[in-house]
């Protein structure tokens, strides 16, 4: 929850007592925006409607707020899962389709489809299209740990095509964050410009660049036997999709990484309660007995390493996490 929301939400736990014209003339804000707020705070269970005062809406506690919005996280990221695996269903069926017209023997006519049989063919290729790359690079890496010689060369090229401008993207599996090798060259990636994400499972390996292009191995189970170049919209379209649906629910290394390990102390953990309770930076400060200075560095060390772009933010990923 980000923007005008927040920030009415924010105002009712100091003012409950205020109408929307109050709030509206409090936030310098329309009336119309107020309203749009209140609906979805209503809608997120955020607010509550008084027993005492039917009609009239208050706003709730924000750690039962913060319970609410992750039972709803919860509920989005599993219709998310479930539009995902539809996806991969579907994308699935028209590669097969597209692998079909290719082998069935009209050559040049395969829909915007060549086969590449093996992997040197496939290795060629890729040089060729990271070469050629003008805008993005986005990539499935499905398998778990890599070699080391080829996540030294695949990094090596990553970083001549990063110098270029060029944004790389990268899903791989949660279990690389088990493999030291595999674990170093994400963190190289990110290290260099590039970013890396993980999940739990993933669509077979894939290569997507500019948008326009994409390579899917011919058998996912055996990916030296070659691969399908696809240039055709409507796949390059399936597959773009594929990723960034897949990107939305990943989870970036470098936030990971550090949630895991460091966590809350003490002091950091009063101040993420303060702030989500609607305290000021000066009011947490005063009541923990440090600068306000120093209250917003924390606060800001805290949603950095929680990749959060908003207060409320941090406290629901510090609460799902079990830090609160």
């Amino acid at each position: 929850m980000q923007g005008i929301p927040e920030t009415v939400y924010r105002a009712m736990l100091k003012h409950q007592e205020m109408s929307v014209e109050q709030l509206a003339e409090h936030l310098t804000l329309s009336t119309d925006d107020i309203r749009t707020a209140l609906d979805v705070l209503f809608e997120r269970r955020l607010l509550r409607e008084s027993l005492e005062d039917p009609g009239q809406m208050f706003a709730v506690d924000p750690l039962v707020g913060l319970q609410e919005l992750m039972a709803e996280e919860r509920r989005h990221l599993v219709e998310r899962q479930q539009q995902i695996a539809d996806r991969q269903d579907m994308i699935t069926r028209m590669l097969a389709e597209s692998e079909l017209r290719t082998v069935g023997g009209r050559a040049g006519d395969g829909g915007g489809v060549e086969r590449l049989d093996g992997i040197q063919a496939v290795q060629r290729r890729l040089e060729q299209l990271s070469c050629n790359a003008t805008r993005t690079v986005m990539t499935f890496m499905p398998g778990g740990a890599q070699s080391g010689p080829a996540l030294t060369a695949a990094l090596r090229n990553d970083e001549s095509v990063l110098r270029r401008g060029v944004t790389i993207r990268t899903i791989g599996l949660d279990t690389i964050r088990q493999d030291d090798a595999t674990f170093d060259y994400a963190g190289g990636l990110t290290d260099r410009g590039g970013e890396f994400r993980t999940v739990a499972t993933l669509p077979p390996r894939m290569v997507l660049v500019d948008n326009s292009i994409a390579l899917v191995p011919i058998d996912p189970v055996d990916t030296r036997k070659g691969a399908l170049c696809h240039t055709g919209p409507g796949v390059i379209a399936s597959l773009v999709a594929l990723f960034e649906a897949t990107w939305d629910v990943a989870t970036p290394l470098g936030a990971e990484r550090d949630t895991e390990r460091i966590g809350l102390s003490e002091q950091e953990r009063q101040l993420l309660v303060l702030i989500a309770q609607g305290h000021t930076d000066e009011s947490s400060a005063s009541q923990l007995f440090i600068s306000a200075r120093t209250s917003r560095r924390m606060m800001a060390s805290i949603m950095e390493r929680l990749g959060a772009r908003s207060r409320f933010e941090a406290g629901v990923k510090a609460a799902q996490l079990g830090w609160l």
